[in-house]
């Protein structure tokens, strides 16, 4: 006998099975849980390498690639996205889908100390940040002028614009994107400097020890 003919022969009983599941169904239906905007967590760690005076090439070469190869081994990792420009590196590691941010931070610090050693001596610290968020980068904001220099605009977007954008209700983080920094270039006299009898490493190491950030000057009075 199979089973169908059960439900053949007992039409009371295959009335009262299929009620059952009729109501269960409906029952499971009101328990399940509906949101619009189901939570998802989607984070990216920034890796951010200064390297002053260096061109997009060498700092591709001395401090991208490095970076990017050790940090490729980090688990958690969906992919990477890099960009190299004049004195900075900057390298995005996009996390798989509701992957423990914190837990990714750690392991890509770890893999960009073991490298440390490998960058150029004259290159900061990396720094790491974590962004957090259902979207990432959803606005950007373009700035150009007729009169200021590269450098000038990314001083006033540095003083000025992120600190304010940084300020509003909502916003994680604002960035400056292909910014231009101060730099000083000195053209040395070979024969000044065997006349003081210097070397080039003398005036770098000079120029390293008084190099600081100051204020210009203050006002006074009303």
């Amino acid at each position: 006998m199979r089973l169908t003919d059960i439900f053949i022969k007992r039409p009371v009983l295959a009335a009262v099975v299929s009620l059952m599941i009729l109501v269960l169904g409906l029952r499971s239906v009101e328990l399940l849980p509906i949101l619009q905007y189901p939570h998802t967590e989607n984070a990216v760690v920034t890796v951010s390498t200064a390297y002053t005076g260096a061109d997009a090439k060498l700092v591709a070469g001395f401090i991208t690639t490095p970076l990017e190869n050790s940090i490729a081994q980090a688990t958690g990792i969906d992919y990477m996205t890099s960009a190299s420009t004049l004195g900075m590196s900057t390298i995005s590691a996009n996390l798989r889908l509701n992957y423990n941010a914190s837990l990714a931070a750690s392991d890509i610090n770890t893999k960009v100390n073991a490298v440390l050693n490998q960058l150029p001596p004259n290159a900061q610290q990396p720094v790491i940040n974590v962004a957090i968020g259902e979207t990432i980068d959803s606005m950007y904001i373009g700035f150009y002028s007729h009169v200021l220099a590269s450098n000038q605009i990314t001083d006033y977007l540095t003083r000025v614009v992120q600190p304010k954008l940084q300020a509003v209700s909502g916003v994680q983080t604002a960035e400056i994107l292909g910014g231009r920094q101060y730099a000083l270039r000195v053209w040395l006299d070979p024969m000044k400097l065997a006349g003081y009898s210097l070397t080039p490493a003398d005036v770098a190491s000079q120029l390293a020890a008084n190099d600081f950030i100051a204020a210009i000057g203050r006002t006074k009075g009303n």
